[in-house]
């Protein structure tokens, strides 16, 4: 877990995520540095509820409720519960194992 935040840290400084990124937080990153299309090709083939979650969180970020409802229920999750930030902040969380999710 500690390396898995201290590589998504730190490679955010970078021009590629870190190799070792597992795809939900590959796509945040991406999104993170504003490349939306390349975040959405990272987790629209995967199948994981990780994956879901982020692909619900771009798409209620660029304001297609009707995507975000329909990836938010892929991920197990009725609606967004929270700001955009708070929601950002719980993910990155969530997905990186510091158990505030």
């Amino acid at each position: 877990m500690v390396v898995n935040v201290a590589a998504f840290i730190a490679s955010l400084d970078g021009a590629a995520p870190a190799p070792d990124l597992n795809a939900p937080l590959a796509g945040l990153w991406w999104a993170a540095k504003g490349d939306w299309d390349r975040a959405h090709k990272i987790v629209q083939d995967e199948s994981s509820r990780e994956a879901a979650w982020v692909h619900a969180y771009l798409h209620r970020v660029e304001g297609d409720l009707g995507n975000a409802g329909y990836w938010y229920r892929q991920a197990g999750q009725i609606a967004a519960k929270d700001s955009l930030e708070a929601e950002w902040e719980r993910m990155v969380s969530a997905l990186l194992g510091d158990g505030k999710a």
